[in-house]
C-alpha cells in the first residue's frame, strides 16, 4: 500500500512539489523499491508508469537529468553504474516506453543526459519503421555537442543502428562523416553479402566517387565495375549525356557570357565600327582564356583552344601557361581523350606551353582514377627537372589530380622540393606550391611526414623566405592536412608556435579554423573572433585568416550561418581595413554557390567600395557564391560591374573571372562541398575553394600577378548537381521526381514533408544547393536514402498499377 501511496504522492508532486527538490522522483524512487520488496504482491501493472500519462513520464526524465547532475557534482563516478542503479532502472523503463510511442528524440534526449547512449543499441523496440526517425535526430543533434567525444559517440550509435538494419548505405554515410572510413569501408563492404545488395554496393561506390575517396576492392566479382565508379571513370560520359539531354553541347565564347553589346554605355562595343583593328590586352585575353575555361568545363569542346593553337598565341609567358592548362579544364573528367589532345602540347618548344600541357593533364584527371596514372608518369620528370616555370606546374597538376588520394608515391616526389632551400625567391615559390599540392593531396588526413616537413621547413625559413607573397601557402598546406580533424591539430599548434617570425600567428590561425571547418562549433567562433578585437592596420595577416575562419567553422550549418552574418555586419562597422577585405570572402564560404538574396545584395554593396582590395575581393566573392548556377540578378550586377570598372584592369580581372564562375560548367555545375543532403562536405572541394579565398587575400601578387593558374584547383570543387536516376545495369532510367526547397524534418511528429514548394520534373535534374528531390512514382525505389548525383533503382516488388489506367 506504501508503494501506491508513494505512486500518487509522486503524481502529486509533479505539480504541487517544490522544482528544486525533485520531490516527484524521490517518490517515484521510493515507491520502486517497495515494488522491489514484495515482488510477490500482485502489481496492478508493471511499470506503472505509462498508467500515468505521457506528462508525468517526460517530468521524471527532466527530474532524472537533473539528479544524476546533481550526483556527478557530488563527486560520483559518471562511468560507473553502481552509484546511479536506481536512476538507470528507471531510465531502462522510461526509454523503451518513449520509442514505443513515437518519442525517440525524448528518448535519445534522456540518454544523452545520462551519458549512457549505447543503451539504444541494445533496445528491441527500434525497428525499420522508427530506426530513420532516431539516426536523423542523432546525427543532427552531434553538430550541437562540444565536446568530440559526445560528438564521436552520438555519430557511432547511429552508424551502428543503420548497421544493424542492414542501411549500409547510410551507415557509409555516417562513418564518412565521423572520418573512421578507414576502418569502417572494409567492413561495410564485407557484410554487404547477398545478390540483390550487389546494387547497395555500387550505390555505396558511387557515394565514395563522390566524396572523392581513394579506396580500392579486393576480392570481389565484380571488383573492376565497382572501382571503376569509385573513380569516377564513367563521371564525363554521364555529365556529356546530360548536356545533351539538357540541349547545351553547343560551345559558348567568352562574348556570349560577357555580353558586351548589352552595355548601356557604348563606348566599348562602338569603338569597332571606326574601322581601327581591334587591341587585345594581355590581361584581357587572359581573363577570357579562364572564362572559356570555367564555362566549357567538362564539355570536350570550345571556340577557342580546341578548333587551332592561335588563341595560345594572343597571350605571352604565364598567359600562355593558363591557356594551355585551360585545355585540361574544357576536357575535364575524360582523361582518355584528353590525353590526346593535350600531347602534342608537351613536346612544344615555349617552356610556357609545355608548362601549361603539364598542368592541363594535372586538371584533366582531376578525381578521376586511371590505371595508367597519366599525371604522375607525365609530370614526375617535370618535378626533378631544373626549369622553374615546370616544376611550379607540375607540382600545382599533381594537387589538383591527386586532392584527397593520399598518394605515397606522390609524396616521395613532393617532399624533396618542400626541404630543398635553394633558389632565393624562385625556390620559395617551388616550396609553397610543393607544400599547398601536398596540403590537398592528404587532405584531412593527418599525415605525420607531411606536417613535419612543412613545420620544420617554417622553422628553417630565413626572414626574406618567409616573407615572399606566396608563404602564405605553406601554412594553407598545413592546415589543409587537418581539415575538419578538430583537436588532432593541437600538436602542430604547439609547434608553430616556435616559428619566430609574424608568419606563425597566420599559420596557427589557419590551422585552427581549418581544424573546425564545418563543425559548428561555437567556442572556437568565439576564439576566432577575439583575433579580431586589436585595431592593427600592417601586419593583420592573422586577423584576415580569423575572419575567413569563422565562416568556415559555420559553414553547412543554418543556425550558425546566421550567426555569422551578423558578426561580419558589426565587423564591416567597427573594424580596421585588412578585416573588412576578408569580409566578403567569408561571406562567400558561407554560400558556395548558393546565391541567397541578402548575401548577394552586402556583395553587391562592397564590390563599389572605394578600397580597391574590397572591391575586389567582393567581386570574386559574387562568382564564388553565384558559381555554376546562372543566376540572372547576379549577372546583370556583374554586367554593371564590367561596365563600372571599366578603366581599372585589375577589377576588370576579377569581373571576368566572377562572371566566368557564374556561368561555370553552363550552369550545370556547382562548387558546394556540402553534399549527401548536406550531411558530409567533400575535403578536396573545400580544399581547392581555400586555395582561391586564401589567394585573394592578397590578390596583387597572387592570381593579378603570376600565379593565376592556381584558379585551375577549382577544378577539384566543380561536380555536376545533376540527379540521374539510372538502372542496375548503369543505363540511363527516366523517372518523374518532385524537387523543391529542403525542410528540416528533425525530431517531427508523423511523416512530415521533406520539400516544400516542388515541382514535378522527370530525370535528369538539376538541384540547387538548398534543394532535395524525392521520388514522384510508386513504381520504383532508390537505393539510396538520398537523391543526388547518380541513383540507382530498383523496381518497387509491391506496386500495383492503379484500375483503369
Amino acid at each position: 500500500l506504501r508503494a501506491r501511496l508513494a505512486d500518487v504522492l509522486s503524481v502529486l508532486a509533479m505539480t504541487m512539489g517544490k522544482h528544486e527538490e525533485r520531490e516527484s522522483l524521490q517518490f517515484k524512487l521510493a515507491a520502486f523499491k517497495d515494488y522491489e520488496s514484495n515482488k510477490d504482491a500482485v502489481r496492478p501493472d508493471d511499470d506503472n508508469l505509462g498508467a500515468w500519462g505521457h506528462e508525468f513520464v517526460r517530468s521524471l526524465a527532466g527530474e532524472i537529468g537533473q539528479e544524476y547532475n546533481a550526483r556527478v557534482i557530488d563527486g560520483s563516478d559518471p562511468d560507473d553504474d553502481a552509484a546511479f542503479a536506481d536512476l538507470l532502472s528507471m531510465v531502462d523503463v522510461i526509454v523503451p516506453f518513449h520509442v514505443s510511442h513515437n518519442a525517440e528524440a525524448e528518448a535519445v534526449d534522456l540518454l544523452i543526459e545520462v551519458q549512457r547512449l549505447k543503451k539504444l543499441l541494445d533496445l528491441d523496440s527500434i525497428n525499420e519503421h522508427n530506426y530513420g526517425r532516431i539516426c536523423l535526430y542523432l546525427t543532427k543533434t552531434a553538430d550541437f555537442m562540444s565536446d568530440p567525444d559526445d560528438y564521436m559517440e552520438m555519430l557511432e550509435t547511429a552508424y551502428e543502428l543503420f548497421r544493424k538494419q542492414g542501411q549500409f548505405f547510410d551507415a557509409l554515410r555516417v562513418a564518412l562523416r565521423m572520418g573512421t572510413d578507414e576502418e569502417a569501408i572494409p567492413e561495410l563492404f564485407s557484410q554487404v553479402t547477398d545478390a540483390e545488395d550487389n546494387l547497395m554496393k555500387k550505390q555505396m561506390c558511387l557515394l565514395l566517387a563522390r566524396q572523392r575517396v581513394n579506396y580500392e576492392i579486393e576480392d570481389d566479382d565484380d571488383e573492376e565495375e565497382l572501382n571503376e565508379l569509385i573513380g569516377n571513370v564513367k563521371l564525363s560520359e554521364q555529365f556529356l549525356k546530360l548536356a545533351q539531354d539538357l540541349d547545351v553541347m553547343e560551345p559558348k565564347t567568352p562574348e556570349d557570357i560577357y555580353k558586351s553589346h548589352l552595355a548601356e554605355t557604348g563606348g566599348f562595343s562602338r569603338r569597332r565600327d571606326t574601322g581601327g583593328a581591334q587591341v587585345d590586352s594581355a590581361r584581357a585575353n587572359l581573363a577570357s582564356t579562364f572564362v572559356n575555361a570555367f564555362v566549357n568545363a567538362g564539355f570536350c569542346q570550345d571556340k577557342l583552344m580546341t578548333p587551332d593553337n592561335e588563341w595560345l598565341y594572343k597571350n605571352k609567358d604565364h598567359g600562355m601557361m593558363s591557356a594551355a592548362a585551360s585545355l585540361g579544364s574544357i576536357l575535364l573528367w575524360n582523361v582518355e581523350e584528353g590525353l590526346t589532345q593535350i600531347d602534342k602540347f608537351l613536346y612544344s618548344s615555349e617552356d610556357y606551353v609545355k608548362a601549361g600541357a603539364a598542368l592541363a593533364v594535372g586538371i584533366l584527371s582531376s578525381g578521376v582514377k586511371n590505371d595508367a596514372d597519366p599525371a604522375l608518369a607525365l609530370l614526375s620528370e617535370h618535378i626533378e627537372g631544373d626549369v622553374h616555370i615546370m616544376k611550379c606546374a607540375a607540382c600545382t597538376g599533381l594537387g589538383i589530380a591527386y586532392a584527397g588520394a593520399a598518394r605515397e608515391e606522390v609524396m616521395d616526389l613532393l617532399l624533396p622540393v618542400v626541404e630543398s632551400s635553394e633558389g632565393g625567391a624562385t625556390g620559395m615559390l617551388e616550396v609553397s606550391l610543393a607544400a599547398l599540392a601536398l596540403g590537398m593531396i592528404y587532405v584531412g588526413k593527418c599525415d605525420e611526414t607531411v606536417g613535419s616537413t612543412i613545420v620544420q621547413r617554417m622553422m628553417e625559413a630565413s626572414d626574406e623566405e618567409l616573407d615572399h607573397s606566396h608563404a602564405r601557402f605553406l601554412c594553407l598546406g598545413l592546415g589543409l592536412l587537418f581539415l575538419g580533424r578538430m583537436e588532432k591539430a593541437d600538436a602542430m599548434i604547439e609547434a608553430l608556435k616556435t616559428v619566430e617570425h609574424k608568419i606563425s600567428k597566420y599559420a596557427a590561425v589557419v590551422l585552427e579554423t581549418c581544424a573546425y571547418a564545418g563543425s559548428g562549433n561555437v567556442l572556437k567562433v568565439q576564439e576566432t573572433l577575439h583575433h579580431c578585437t586589436e585595431h592593427l592596420t600592417e601586419d593583420a595577416d592573422h586577423q584576415m585568416a580569423a575572419v575567413i575562419g569563422v565562416g568556415l567553422i559555420a559553414m553547412g550549418e543554418d543556425v550558425g550561418s546566421e550567426m555569422a552574418l551578423r558578426a561580419f555586419d558589426h565587423l564591416l562597422h567597427y573594424c580596421e581595413l585588412p578585416i573588412k577585405r576578408a569580409v566578403p570572402l567569408a561571406l562567400a564560404v558561407l554560400h558556395i554557390s548558393n546565391p541567397d538574396y541578402g548575401v548577394i545584395d552586402q556583395l553587391s554593396r562592397l564590390s563599389h567600395d572605394p578600397d580597391a582590395e574590397i572591391s575586389q575581393n567582393a567581386v570574386l566573392a559574387m562568382g564564388i557564391v553565384s558559381a555554376g548556377t546562372n543566376n540572372s540578378r547576379v549577372a546583370g550586377l556583374l554586367r554593371q560591374l564590367g561596365e563600372f570598372y571599366s578603366k581599372e584592369a585589375g577589377h576588370m580581372f576579377c569581373v571576368r573571372i566572377a562572371q566566368g564562375l557564374l556561368h561555370m560548367g553552363k550552369g550545370l555545375m556547382t562548387l558546394n562541398p556540402v553534399h549527401s543532403d548536406r550531411m558530409l562536405t567533400n575535403p578536396a572541394a573545400l580544399g581547392g575553394i581555400l586555395v582561391i579565398i586564401h589567394s585573394c587575400l592578397d590578390l596583387k601578387s597572387t592570381l593579378l600577378d603570376k600565379t593565376h593558374y592556381l584558379l585551375y584547383y577549382l577544378t577539384c570543387a566543380m561536380n555536376p548537381r545533376m540527379l540521374v536516376t539510372v538502372n542496375e545495369d548503369m543505363s540511363w532510367r527516366p523517372v518523374t521526381v518532385r524537387v523543391g526547397q529542403a525542410v528540416e524534418t528533425v525530431g517531427q511528429a508523423g511523416k512530415p514533408k521533406t520539400i516544400t514548394g516542388f515541382q514535378t520534373h522527370s530525370t535528369p535534374v538539376l538541384l540547387g544547393a538548398q534543394e532535395r528531390a524525392e521520388l514522384g512514382t510508386e513504381e520504383v525505389l532508390s537505393v539510396s536514402s538520398v537523391l543526388e548525383g547518380v541513383v540507382i533503382l530498383k523496381d518497387n516488388p509491391d506496386y500495383e498499377e492503379e484500375e483503369g489506367s
